[in-house]
Formats: C-alpha cells, sequence, structure tokens
C-alpha cells in the first residue's frame, strides 16, 4: 500500500518540476531538459531526480545550475503539492535514454547479432 502511495507521489514531482524547471532563471538551465524518474524515500526527506539533457556537452552545468536552484524548485513543490514534508531534491544525471539507443543499434547491426535460424539467413527484412 505504501509503495503505491510512493509511487504517486514520484509522479507527481515528476510532472511538478517538468513544468517548473524551464522557469528557472539560472543561465546554466537551458536546453532541452527532461526528468526521466523520480526516487523518493519512504519517509519523504529526500527525492533523487533523474534528469536526461539533449546536448551531452552542458549536462554538468545543467546539473550545477539545477542544483543552485534546487531551494527554489522545493519551495515551488511544496506550495503545489499537498505533503507534510516537501522532500530535498538531488539532481543525478540519467544515462538510460542513451544506453536503449545503443542497444538497439547493436541490435541493428547484422554483424553484431547474428539470424537466430541459420537456415533463415537468405530472409532480409529490409524492403530496398
Amino acid at each position: 500500500m505504501a509503495s503505491n502511495r510512493i509511487g504517486r507521489i514520484n509522479e507527481e514531482i515528476q510532472r511538478e518540476l517538468s513544468s517548473l524547471i524551464p522557469t528557472v532563471k539560472d543561465p546554466r538551465v537551458t536546453g532541452m531538459i527532461s526528468v526521466t524518474a523520480v526516487d523518493t524515500t519512504p519517509d519523504l526527506k529526500y527525492a533523487k531526480i533523474y534528469i536526461s539533457v539533449l546536448d551531452k556537452s552542458d549536462c554538468e552545468q545543467v546539473l550545477k545550475g539545477l542544483k543552485s536552484a534546487a531551494g527554489y524548485l522545493r519551495r515551488e513543490l511544496g506550495h503545489t503539492l499537498n505533503l507534510r514534508n516537501t522532500p530535498e531534491l538531488t539532481f543525478v544525471r540519467d544515462d538510460s535514454i542513451d544506453q536503449g539507443a545503443h542497444i538497439l543499434e547493436m541490435l541493428r547491426n547484422p554483424d553484431i547479432v547474428k539470424p537466430a535460424n541459420p537456415a533463415n539467413e537468405h530472409i532480409h527484412l529490409d524492403e530496398e
């Protein structure tokens, strides 16, 4: 029962932060920033926010900007969410989108992934 509540709170925090991050006035927080996941402790004291940035060269600067704006974001979350404790926010880089794209690229490469049935090697799925 409690894990379902934490899951709903994580989703709510993720949705609210996604709409609040563009309002941050720090010049380091620019570009396409996505909140991919939120992991909150059961006592709602701490929340780990997983961030994905489109421009990978600016990722460290974006994380530093979000860390400096954590107080502002926490205060705005406290006003929006009706929780007894507003969690302390920690921002973490999330590379899961890049890892998924890399795995998909590897799966599409015929040199890496061989056909499951060698008798079907003559069949090509690409319509050329």
